[in-house]
């Protein structure tokens, strides 16, 4: 079985090869990722119009590219996966319209993924790990605790109830002038910095609620670099220390209390494993202090390699490939619209953002 796996959801446009050996074993024939990092960096953030001008002009060339390195044709592939939301609904519709019409010149099946559910299999790609699992999702765009119990069966188990984790570290990277991507920046500056100079929230720490909150966080960085303007070098560093140790502390706290329920529900799971995924697992704080809360709660850490936990079209091919393994191939197909809003979970309430274009989170 091989599948192209295509994503545009923001500001990388990707193509990918899979493939599914005889015996079970998953093999990555082609990978290729471009970044809009420079076109959107003197904006200080992703620009949609600009991201989807940039996945017109760049798609059809990395597909090409992906079936060349993968020593594949139309003709050899089993099906076409792309990332149908949620996202950017502008880079959206150039993946999925390119998708449909690779599936239909080519008479191969169309599979709409869900970006989220390319996150939440990816460990099953790369580790073989068996369900159920918890997933830590922390990007730009979502933070999110998941029950991954599988193909299709997700329970959200805690969301953010305002900013994304990555969304925050890109903010205070733009209030202390930092360049873009902030995150990487913000965790360059921190290591020069005293996290203990300035006292910042640790935000729901504590709370029986689970879920995470990071907009008064960064409502104290923006107030206390207000407060002690102009800025110094050092002072910059020792702000993003210090935010950087209330993000860290405030992530491990609600990790742990997820960890804890997952024991509970799952006593005999043989191995629990807490997969994390996302641009913020590349921070290294962050990183360790979720290594140490898994090694005392007697839980795997999994994080796969760096280039799969960012946005990939690996991961939507996989994707793909579970889901004609399970049965469930029928995703709408040719006629499943874009969607900027998707919930991996669909059957909890929503958090917030329950509008026309249906639940935010």
């Amino acid at each position: 079985m091989r599948v192209l796996g295509i994503e545009t959801s923001c500001d990388e446009t990707a193509a990918s090869v899979v493939a599914l050996d005889g015996d079970g074993h998953a093999r990555i024939l082609s990978n290729i990722v471009l970044s809009q990092i420079e076109e959107h960096a003197a904006f200080g953030g992703v620009v949609p119009e600009i991201a989807a001008r940039a996945h017109v002009e760049a798609l059809d060339g990395l597909i090409e590219a992906a079936l060349a390195d993968a020593d594949t044709s139309l003709s050899d592939i089993n099906a076409v996966a792309a990332t149908a939301g949620p996202g950017l609904v502008g880079g959206l519709i150039v993946g999925l319209m390119t998708a449909k019409a690779i599936a239909s010149a080519s008479g191969k099946p169309l599979l709409a993924i869900n970006h989220l559910e390319g996150h939440a299999l990816t460990p099953r790609l790369t580790d073989g790990l068996a369900f159920p699992y918890l997933l830590l999702l922390v990007s730009g765009g979502h933070t999110q605790i998941v029950l991954v119990r599988g193909v299709g069966d997700y329970q959200r188990w805690a969301t953010t109830i305002d900013d994304a984790l990555g969304e925050a570290f890109d903010k205070t990277a733009k209030m202390l002038g930092l360049p873009y991507p902030g995150g990487p920046n913000v965790e360059k500056a921190a290591s020069n910095g005293d996290a203990r100079r300035f006292a910042f929230p640790r935000p729901m720490k504590g709370e029986a609620r689970p879920d995470f909150s990071f907009s008064g966080l960064k409502t104290a960085v923006r107030q206390t670099a207000t407060a002690i303007a102009p800025l110094s070098e050092q002072d910059v560093a020792d702000i993003c220390a210090s935010f950087q140790a209330a993000v860290t502390d405030a992530l491990a706290d609600r990790v742990q209390r997820a960890l804890a329920r997952f024991a509970t529900e799952f006593p005999t799971a043989a191995c629990p494993a807490l997969v994390v995924a996302g641009g913020v697992a590349a921070n290294r704080p962050v990183r360790s202090a979720l290594e140490k809360l898994c090694a005392d709660s007697g839980f795997q850490f999994v994080a796969p390699p760096m280039a799969l936990c960012t946005d990939n079209a690996a991961m939507i091919a996989w994707a793909g490939i579970e889901r004609l393994r399970a049965g469930l191939a029928d995703t709408g197909g040719m006629d499943f619209v874009p969607r900027s809003r998707w919930p991996l979970d669909g059957a909890s309430a929503p958090v917030f953002g329950s509008g026309r274009r249906g639940a935010k989170a």
